[in-house]
């Protein structure tokens, strides 16, 4: 199985690399936002024609369950920048492409897999919401948990990917580590000091999801 993961910053590739060091799995990086994300998967599946794609990554965390280094999978996707509006098509929901799925979803397989690994870190099945703003205050998560309570994780690549690989039909699913919780923070301290003191293993996770599947 040829196994393709995507990340979005150097940090992250550093350590994905150095678990995936000899091996044949694909490490990329994409760069930050969603047209980066689109572009990386796209250039992804066209000179590498993986089987299986993955997201991995970190991300701000929301719920009274989610720690900072817990790990949560996607169960769904969406945008929460993304209006369509309602003048051509009054069916087309907040959050969703127009003429795309209102969510996206991993394929069931890839998601029951990584619900029964058994790690040392939590890991919570639930929805990702990606958009172009990197969370830094309280008042942005409010504003976007005001629209989607449900959601577990926040980033700016995870559903650009998804919806990348759902146009080309490539099985998808995203792995974000939760390295802040904006409503908890108020100044991204929590962000900068997860890179500083524990980031370290922290995509063990991923690793673990790759050798159980292949």
């Amino acid at each position: 199985m040829k196994i393709g993961i995507i990340v979005a910053m150097e940090k992250e590739l550093h350590q994905l690399k150095q678990l995936f060091e000899g091996s044949d799995v694909m490490v990329q990086k994409c760069g930050i936002g969603k047209v980066n994300a689109a572009l990386g998967a796209q250039k992804m599946i066209n000179e590498f024609h993986p089987d299986v794609i993955i997201s991995s990554g970190c991300a701000g965390g929301n719920g009274d369950d989610v720690e900072i280094q817990d790990v949560v999978v996607s169960s769904q996707l969406v945008y929460h920048d993304v209006y369509c509006g309602t003048a051509i098509d009054d069916s087309t929901q907040y959050g969703q492409v127009q003429g795309m799925p209102v969510r996206f979803e991993p394929a069931s397989w890839l998601l029951n897999k990584a619900l029964s690994l058994d790690c040392k870190v939590k890991i919570h099945a639930g929805l990702i919401v990606t958009g172009d703003w990197f969370v830094d205050s309280r008042e942005k998560m409010r504003e976007i948990v005001g629209k989607f309570p449900e959601a577990k994780a926040v980033d700016m690549e995870s559903c650009a990917i998804a919806q990348t690989c759902y146009i080309n039909r490539v099985p998808f699913i995203s792995f974000r580590v939760i390295s802040d919780l904006p409503l908890k923070d108020t100044d991204a301290s929590q962000y900068h000091d997860f890179w500083n003191t524990v980031a370290e293993n922290s995509f063990d996770v991923t690793k673990s999801f790759v050798e159980s599947i292949k």
